[in-house]
C-alpha cells in the first residue's frame, strides 16, 4: 500500500527511469505525463485551462480587468476563499464534508473582535485565542466523527446551525463589530509589503521552491527521479510569474490621488505573503511527510490504511482540527477585508464557494485526490467569474446571474470529477 500511497502523493510528477538530462529529460517527462494524463490523472489541467479562458475572455470584454487595481481586488477577494479550500481539502481527501466551515470562521472573527473591542485583549492575543477556539471546535467535531461514529454531515450541519446562533448571540443585536483601525487585522488584507521586501520574498519563495524540488536529494533518498532541466523549467517559470505579479502590484493604485491627496497604494497585500505561507507548509505536510502519506492511505482506502497500521482515527482526527483551524483564520482574513465582524458573518454561501473552489481546482469529492494547489487555483477561478461578472452585469439582477454561471462552473467541476473517477474504476 506504501507504494500506491507515494504515487498518489507524487501527482504530476512521474519517475524517469534513467537520469538522463537536457532536451532527452524534457521529452521523456513529458511523454510520461501525457501517459498520467491519459489514464486519467489530469490533476489541475481543467481548473488552469479554465482560469486562463475566462481571464482572457473577462480581459476583452472589460478594458481595466487585467489592471493593477483589479488584480488586487481579485486577490484580496479569493484570499478567505482560498485559505478556507486549502483546510477543506484535508477533509475532502478522506472522503468526508465540513459543513460548518464557514460558521467556524465566522464565530472564531467574532470572538476575536469581541475581545478586542469589549474585553480591552491586545489584538494579538485575541487572535490566537480566535485560532486555538477553532483547533478545539475541530477537535470535537474530529472525535465525534471517529470515536462516537456519527456521520460528518450530520456533524457538521448542526454545527454549522448552532454556530449561526452563537456569533449571532456574541456579536449582539448591533449587527456588527468594528474593528479598531490600529488593529493588526486590519492591515493584513488592507496593507502593503514594502517594494523591497516584496522583491525580497519573491527570492526566498523561489529559493525555497528549489529546495523542496532538489534533484539531488530525492536521488539520495531514492525517490522519484524528476530530471534537472524540469525543475530548472519550473523554478524559471515561478520566478516568472512572481516577478510578473510584484512588478505589477509596485504600480500606484490608489484612485483618489491627487494635489491635496497623495497617499500611495503600492505593493501586494499582506494577504499575499500569508497565502504562500499556508501554501508552502500544506503543501509540504501532504507531499513529504509521512502524516501527508497516511493521509492520502486513509482517504484511498481506510481499510487497507489500518490493516498497515496506521491509526486511522487519529487521522480522522487530525484532518477536522486542520480544517477548522483553517477557517478560524479564514474568517479573521474576511473579517480584516470588511474591517467588521457581521452577526451573519461565515454563513451564506462562504462555505459552498470553498468546496467549489477545491473542487474546481481538482480535489475529489470522493476521498484520496486532491494537493493545495487545488484551493489556490479553484479559489482564483471562483474570484475571477465573481469579479467579472460584477464588471459586465448590472442591474437588480446582477448577483443573481453572478451566482448562476458560478454554481453551472462547479456543477462541471464535479460532474467531470465524477466522470474521471468512474472511467478509473471502470
Amino acid at each position: 500500500m506504501s507504494a500506491q500511497t507515494d504515487e498518489i502523493v507524487t501527482q504530476g510528477e512521474p519517475e524517469s527511469r534513467e537520469p538522463v538530462e537536457g532536451l532527452a529529460a524534457l521529452g521523456a517527462y513529458a511523454r510520461d505525463y501525457l501517459a498520467r494524463v491519459r489514464g486519467g490523472e489530469l490533476g489541475s489541467i481543467p481548473a488552469i485551462v479554465g482560469l486562463i479562458v475566462i481571464t482572457v475572455v473577462f480581459a476583452v470584454l472589460h478594458q481595466g480587468f487585467l489592471s493593477a487595481y483589479n488584480i488586487e481586488a481579485l486577490v484580496i477577494q479569493a484570499a478567505p476563499i482560498i485559505v478556507m479550500a486549502m483546510g477543506l481539502i484535508f477533509v475532502l481527501l478522506l472522503g468526508e464534508i465540513d459543513l460548518s466551515a464557514g460558521t467556524t470562521g465566522g464565530l472564531c472573527s467574532a470572538i476575536t473582535a469581541v475581545l478586542i473591542l469589549r474585553h480591552g485583549a491586545s489584538g494579538w492575543l485575541a487572535l490566537i485565542v480566535g485560532l486555538i477556539a477553532g483547533a478545539i471546535i475541530g477537535f470535537g467535531m474530529g472525535w465525534l466523527r471517529a470515536r462516537v461514529g456519527i456521520p460528518s454531515f450530520v456533524i457538521t450541519l448542526a454545527t454549522f446551525l448552532a454556530f449561526q446562533g452563537v456569533t449571532l448571540i456574541l456579536i449582539g443585536g448591533q449587527g456588527s463589530v468594528i474593528l479598531p483601525n490600529n488593529s493588526p487585522l486590519i492591515k493584513l488584507e488592507n496593507g502593503f509589503v514594502p517594494l523591497w521586501l516584496g522583491w525580497t520574498l519573491l527570492a526566498l519563495l523561489v529559493i525555497g521552491y528549489a529546495k523542496i524540488n532538489d534533484a539531488l536529494g530525492r536521488r539520495r533518498a531514492g525517490l522519484s527521479r524528476v530530471p534537472f532541466t524540469v525543475i530548472a523549467a519550473k523554478v524559471v517559470g515561478l520566478a516568472a510569474l512572481g516577478a510578473a505579479f510584484t512588478y505589477e502590484m509596485g504600480v500606484n493604485r490608489n484612485l483618489t490621488t491627487n494635489a491635496f491627496f497623495s497617499n500611495k497604494a503600492q505593493g501586494m497585500p499582506w494577504v499575499v505573503v500569508l497565502l504562500v505561507i499556508l501554501f508552502m507548509v500544506w503543501h509540504f505536510v501532504l507531499s513529504r511527510t509521512r502524516y501527508g502519506r497516511h493521509v492520502y492511505a486513509v482517504g484511498g482506502n481506510a481499510e487497507a490504511a489500518r490493516r498497515a497500521g496506521i491509526v486511522v482515527s487519529r487521522i480522522r482526527i487530525s484532518v477536522f482540527v486542520i480544517c477548522s483551524g483553517m477557517a478560524a483564520v479564514s474568517g479573521i482574513v474576511a473579517a480584516s477585508l470588511l474591517q467588521s465582524v457581521q452577526s451573519n458573518a461565515g454563513a451564506g454561501n462562504t462555505l459552498l464557494l470553498a468546496v467549489g473552489a477545491a473542487v474546481i481546482g481538482g480535489t475529489s469529492l470522493f476521498g484520496g485526490r486532491g494537493r493545495i494547489i487545488d484551493a489556490v487555483l479553484g479559489g482564483l477561478v471562483v474570484a475571477v467569474i465573481i469579479n467579472g461578472m460584477s464588471d459586465l452585469i448590472h442591474g437588480a439582477n446582477s448577483a443573481g446571474y453572478e451566482w448562476v454561471v458560478t454554481g453551472a462552473v462547479l456543477l462541471l467541476a464535479a460532474g467531470f470529477d465524477a466522470v474521471v473517477r468512474r472511467g478509473r474504476t471502470g
